[in-house]
């Protein structure tokens, strides 16, 4: 890669306080203009993303940005430029943003943004904007009233997406319907872990949950097994199988193991270095798996990483 054609941009998802999301459109005369896109700016020599960050969210919006937290690096090769986008939340400014230089610009809720015509570029920005930072994944139980103790604690402690991972057919079609009601209820996400073949099958009723991919299953896809509209996430351990999950076009990924687990005490971890490689060659959001605790949420987000997936930490 000819490092001098990559422009490293800071990049703003400005949030409201109704969690409403502030996009601008680019100048028709601009490299892919008349399309929308999160404010932003190129990082100067010698600056820190949160000072450029900030420098161009005044004189674009004239707001002053108090506090963000990281959401997603993406690296997009246009042809004639590779950009890197560092995104982050903007969660407290002062100030109302307005187009400063007199851009049209709206606030948008994040199930709208698809209403919108963006740079190729920021589509896994608004994936990531989609997603939550937790991923549960199921773990042992019981009985149905096991199951359902465990996934409503989680719900309660704030988890808003979860990945049913259940072997046995009829097991998992008495476990989809009803965790299909929890995630309603408590206004999460759901995603079932088997192979498209089996998961066209199941009656999902009013609510499509999303389809998850363990990596064998990813490697017999060549083409994405699912609608758009339904959320597909894959299992990946390594640079091939990433790259097999973006030709797909998976939404998300989680990439394992990262750290020692002791569901596969056997299996070699990658570890943070090894890790944050793989996030860096990624155009799709990364969760990392293995071993995650609560406290590796913020490292993970440190390394780039939408932020992790875990069973026992929260099951």
């Amino acid at each position: 890669m000819n490092l001098s054609r990559v422009v490293h941009v800071a990049v703003g998802v400005i949030v409201g306080k109704d969690g409403a999301i502030f996009i601008a459109k680019r100048p028709d005369k601009t490299h892919q203009g008349g399309l929308w896109e999160f404010p932003g700016g190129k990082v100067e020599q010698g600056e820190t993303l949160f000072d450029a960050l900030r420098r161009e969210l005044r004189e674009e919006l004239d707001i002053d940005v108090l506090a963000t937290e990281p959401l997603i690096k993406i690296r997009h090769d246009y042809g004639d430029k590779i950009v890197l986008l560092d995104v982050h939340k903007v969660t407290q400014f002062s100030g109302e943003p307005k187009g400063n230089e007199g851009q049209p610009v709206v606030w948008v809720a994040p199930e709208n943004l698809s209403e919108y015509e963006f740079p190729a570029a920021n589509r896994p920005i608004i994936a990531a904007i989609h997603l939550p930072s937790r991923l549960l994944i199921t773990g042992e139980f019981q009985d149905m009233r096991d199951f359902s103790m465990h996934l409503e604690n989680a719900f309660k402690n704030g988890l808003k997406l979860v990945q049913l991972r259940i072997k046995n057919v009829d097991t998992l079609n008495s476990c989809v319907a009803l965790a299909s009601d929890l995630c309603k209820q408590y206004s999460a996400k759901l995603l079932v872990n088997t192979d498209p073949k089996e998961f066209a099958k199941i009656h999902f009723g009013k609510d499509q949950p999303g389809l998850y991919l363990n990596s064998a299953n990813l490697l017999r896809c060549d083409v994405r097994p699912v609608a758009k509209d339904i959320l597909l996430g894959a299992s990946c351990h390594n640079q091939k199988e990433i790259e097999h999950a973006q030709k797909v076009g998976v939404d998300f990924i989680c990439v394992s193991p990262v750290l020692g687990t002791q569901s596969h005490p056997g299996q070699h971890a990658i570890g943070w270095d090894v890790f944050e490689t793989f996030v860096e060659t990624a155009t799709i959001p990364v969760f990392a798996l293995g071993g995650m605790k609560e406290t590796d949420l913020s490292v993970a987000k440190a390394r780039g990483a939408q932020g992790i997936a875990a069973i026992s930490e929260w099951w």
